[in-house]
């Protein structure tokens, strides 16, 4: 069991990226923005292709971010530029890049088994540290089974908190603000003469590019991209988006980033001991990401509801004795 739940942790931080970029399009920009099923395939189609044809793993990863970029920015431009509803754009771009996706695979699945990623080449250096051996000891006097290398995790923390940061900084700064403002009223800041068109096109390639990103490092994890992996990624976004915020809050943008971050990890912690009860299997993962989907909206409601019920029975009650009293 610790090592099912070490390992959903472990997905839990790169999928953060992607969750992170659905955070831009969906709650800073107010765009229900369907490219990412495509986005995060184009980024681990790029990543793999580029490290079968000999480009080291780091650039192979920041080519997929570029590629997530411009598919991001396209999108854009089919909203504002075509006036193309924004679903309807998300969704036109979902299919192009079905298709582009296996133009640049040239087939359905691509293996990496027989070559150098990022993270074969960190788990190499790693080794040397003798860092895996100190904290599997740790573990072993606990009692509990020892993960194969605490590389990726570590890696992944610090690579997944300096995105957050970065992503903080970026929204704090003057573009950052008036990307902000146009999603709470685009017709308010262009009032100011500010370009919303320019702001949209992107804060879009922005949020694709962290989803190709996230595409491209999951590729290199597990080994393979196949052009049907990003099938239902944009409801596994945005369950680590709502699931974060229900649990940890949005005061305050630094929190916020951090509560998508805690989703990403809690959706993946959840899955993980889902599959582990008898009845379920790993084909009713979508029926698992829909059903908390649904907890995680309808929950914070049930429970503001029964909170204004007993505040208003409260009141009611205090109305009563000071009738009574005078």
């Amino acid at each position: 069991m610790f090592i099912s739940l070490f390992g959903a942790v472990e997905s839990g931080m790169i999928y953060a990226i992607m969750a992170l970029g659905v955070y831009l399009s969906f709650r800073v920009l107010d765009f229900p923005d369907l490219t990412v099923d495509g986005s995060f395939v184009t980024g681990a189609a790029v990543g793999t292709v580029s490290i079968m044809n000999g480009v080291p793993p780091i650039m192979a990863t920041i080519l997929a971010a570029l590629a997530g970029f411009v598919a991001g920015c396209i999108t854009g431009i089919l909203h504002t530029k075509g006036k193309i509803n924004p679903l309807l754009s998300g969704i036109l771009m979902m299919i192009a890049l079905y298709s582009i996706n296996l133009r640049i695979m040239g087939q359905p699945t691509l293996s990496m088994l027989n070559d150098r990623t990022f993270f074969n080449q960190l788990q190499d250096l790693w080794a040397k540290t003798g860092i895996d051996k100190a904290l599997n000891s740790g573990l072993s006097a606990i009692g509990l089974d020892q993960p194969g290398t605490w590389s990726i995790l570590i890696l992944m923390l610090v690579v997944t908190l300096a995105i957050k940061f970065l992503t903080d900084f970026y929204l704090k700064t003057e573009v950052g603000l008036a990307l902000r403002a146009t999603g709470d009223n685009k017709k308010m800041i262009r009032s100011f003469s500010a370009n919303t068109d320019l702001l949209i096109i992107s804060g879009l390639g922005l949020s694709n590019a962290l989803v190709a990103l996230a595409g491209g490092l999951v590729a290199q994890h597990d080994g393979f991209a196949d052009a049907g992996m990003g099938i239902g990624m944009i409801i596994i976004g945005l369950a680590s988006v709502i699931i974060g915020e229900a649990l940890f809050g949005t005061k305050s943008i630094a929190r916020t980033t951090l509560a998508v971050i805690g989703g990403a990890i809690i959706y993946r912690i959840v899955v993980t001991l889902a599959l582990q009860v008898g009845f379920l299997e790993t084909g009713d993962m979508k029926l698992i990401t829909a059903l908390l989907v649904i907890i995680a909206l309808v929950a914070p409601k049930v429970v503001q509801g029964q909170r204004e019920k007993k505040r208003r029975a409260r009141k009611r009650q205090e109305i009563e004795q000071q009738a009574e009293g005078a």
